[in-house]
């Protein structure tokens, strides 16, 4: 099992949306960088996410999900209504991908970026690195139990 982070404005999709969704379930879609997109064509089915409230007053985890889907052609990507559109994106050649993630917990507090880049245990985590502003990443196993932890 490998762990992972994905981001969203909370204006636009929060942890507590996810929740609402029938079965807690939501296509992750809309990824549009190349090193994201690889990230997300490398989850399994199975492997656990922390959701991430970015571009907020308190940007956090927030709790985890699940991928219970693994990649897939994303059907936004294809829209010309969409803001994702892409008129290279086809079937034929495909360039962005989509999973399905599911909830499963949400924190009773938060693990905000503040305290993350106060713990010297996390100095290395992907989700602070300077350059690092994916919407999708990988997250250390050692990371993800200490955080998990805290979350306790």
């Amino acid at each position: 099992m490998n762990f992972w982070l994905v981001k969203s404005e909370p204006d636009s999709f929060s942890l507590e949306d996810l929740q609402s969704r029938p079965n807690a379930t939501e296509m992750w879609d809309g990824v549009r960088n190349y090193q994201a997109r690889n990230n997300l064509k490398s989850m399994k089915q199975g492997d656990q996410v922390f959701f991430y409230h970015s571009s907020c007053k308190v940007p956090a985890i927030v709790g985890i999900a699940e991928v219970v889907r693994e990649h897939y052609l994303d059907p936004t990507a294809s829209n010309p209504d969409h803001s994702g559109f892409d008129p290279k994106h086809s079937e034929e050649k495909p360039k962005w991908y989509a999973v399905d993630v599911q909830f499963k917990q949400a924190f009773k507090s938060p693990i905000t970026l503040s305290w993350i880049k106060q713990q010297k245990e996390l100095q290395d985590i992907s989700l602070i690195s300077k350059g690092s502003r994916l919407s999708v990443m990988p997250i250390d196993a050692k990371h993800w139990e200490y955080i998990v932890a805290r979350a306790r």
